[in-house]
């Protein structure tokens, strides 16, 4: 029997996206269904079956409407994984689109082309902001290991073909000065647009670690020399991790996510120029971030089959709401410096002038 086009709030109660996900082969049937929240009058006894029905889905579940979403559909709304509105109505489940039926096409064909990622990002959210941030980052970071054991990643691996070993660079990574109660961290190496590597991770860690031992710094500032604050993992490293159980582990225990969420009453971070993946998903950590007018930010980890695996499911859902954080990864569209702030993925916005 074929699937319907999109799904009604009764077809949603009544068990049609619960259908088996795997095929025989394993591969996945349908890893995006839509809902149209406007097909259709719904008993509240059929609301509430499809609200359980949702919290329980193992697929992703967009919902439309060509309005905004009714009092009475709200419930329903932050059940799904994200819910495209001609208006928001000052939801964070919501997002604004001019026609929420294409938008939400195009969500489910970069969901088809990725079905293991997509799914596991619905996942990961859904856990995730229950938990306490250590905890949550665990979770990304085992979901992550595995995507990178799985197809999608490996014909992204093989489409961008073999990379050199990423030239050695005089000169430190990450720039650390004190200024009386204040520490500067500048990330430095602009000729790769602040990549971020092992060793530039490293470098960020320990001068982090600096704040966190020394109560005697009132202030963190964070931002980056180049044309960018960080263009996101440094691609020529990627698919190098010979053991994914190890590479969990200093993700997670070796990584800059903890001790930034550590110091985020302390932090402030200036991003500017393109911030791609974990050039966003870090700094979202501070308790202030500051964007300069140009700022371009983007999740683009769905089209190599993974997902954000910086922190970005657990930075971005405290600071906006997992739904609007499952739209950036579905959709991999660049948002500017305005749009984030109204969103609150920044703060501020004002001129970031870094060095050369």
């Amino acid at each position: 029997m074929p699937k319907p086009t999109a799904l009604s709030i009764g077809d949603l109660a009544g068990g049609a996206a619960d259908i088996e996900a795997l095929a025989e082969d394993g591969s996945i049937v349908d890893p995006l269904m839509i809902v149209e929240l406007d097909r259709g009058g719904v008993s509240e006894t059929e609301l509430s079956r499809a609200v359980e029905r949702a919290r329980g889905c193992d697929r992703v579940l967009i919902g439309t409407t060509n309005g905004v979403v009714s009092d009475a559909l709200v419930s329903l709304a932050e059940a799904l994984d994200l819910t495209l509105a001609h208006g928001s109505g000052g939801l964070r489940c919501a997002v604004e689109a001019a026609d929420p039926e294409s938008e939400a096409m195009a969500l489910r064909r970069n969901a088809e082309v990725a079905p293991q990622a997509a799914l596991v990002l619905a996942q990961v959210l859904r856990i995730g902001e229950s938990l306490p941030v250590r905890q949550a980052l665990d979770v990304e970071s085992l979901a992550y290991s595995t995507l990178l054991a799985g197809p999608g990643f490996a014909r992204w691996l093989a489409a961008r073909g073999e990379r050199p070993e990423p030239p050695s660079r005089p000169g430190e990574t990450v720039i650390i000065r004190r200024y009386g109660g204040t520490l500067h961290l500048t990330l430095n190496r602009p000729e790769r647009r602040n990549a971020h590597s092992r060793d530039l991770r490293d470098a960020l860690v320990a001068g982090l670690r600096v704040a966190e031992l020394d109560d005697s710094v009132a202030a963190v500032v964070l931002d980056g020399n180049g044309p960018s604050f960080c263009s996101g993992g440094d691609l020529d490293e990627f698919g190098t991790a010979l053991d994914l159980t190890t590479a969990h582990l200093v993700r997670t225990r070796a990584g800059a996510a903890r001790p930034l969420h550590a110091l985020r009453d302390r932090l402030t971070a200036r991003i500017h120029g393109h911030c791609v993946g974990a050039g966003i998903e870090l700094p979202a950590f501070a308790g202030r971030v500051v964007a300069d007018p140009g700022t371009v930010m983007r999740l683009p980890e769905l089209e190599m089959g993974l997902i954000p695996g910086a922190g970005g499911t657990v930075s971005f859902p405290r600071r906006i709401g997992r739904w609007r954080t499952a739209y950036m990864v579905l959709s991999g569209e660049p948002v500017s410096a305005a749009f984030a702030l109204a969103w609150g993925l920044v703060d501020g916005i004002e001129p970031v002038i870094p060095e050369p």
